[in-house]
């Protein structure tokens, strides 16, 4: 039986590697998507499994927050022009950054009280 992300609030990461991240303790396998609506699995394994449908969660929540960070794996990456087209044409900027910066950047955000959602590609 799955269990269920239980947060007060949006959840900083705790944690990332080994193939998943550690939110407000508790450990998510494969890449996720953190929004002030709740987290999502994220189904990319790379930044070219990216996909204008695999935001969806992004657009959906797109009122909620200010900033998109976007974990794109091991290295800084380009997000597949067709994503970012997708993104602008919902007035959603993402900044694409290595996974690692980009929990950094997420939780640094998040202690400012600044409206951030991440998308973070798990790394190994």
């Amino acid at each position: 039986m799955a269990t269920r992300p239980r947060f007060d609030g949006q959840p900083f990461v705790d944690a990332y590697g080994d193939g998943g991240f550690r939110l407000a303790g508790q450990r998510f396998e494969g890449s996720v998507i953190v929004t002030p609506q709740g987290l999502f699995p994220w189904s990319a394994r790379n930044i070219e499994d990216a996909t204008p449908a695999s935001f969806s969660a992004i657009v959906e929540a797109s009122r909620s927050f200010d900033f998109l960070i976007v974990g794109a794996g091991a290295e800084t990456a380009f997000l597949p022009s067709a994503v970012r087209r997708h993104l602008e044409s919902h007035t959603i900027f993402p900044d694409v950054m290595a996974t690692g910066s980009a929990c950094r950047t997420y939780n640094l955000m998040l202690s400012e009280n600044r409206r951030v959602a991440a998308a973070l590609i798990a790394v190994p």
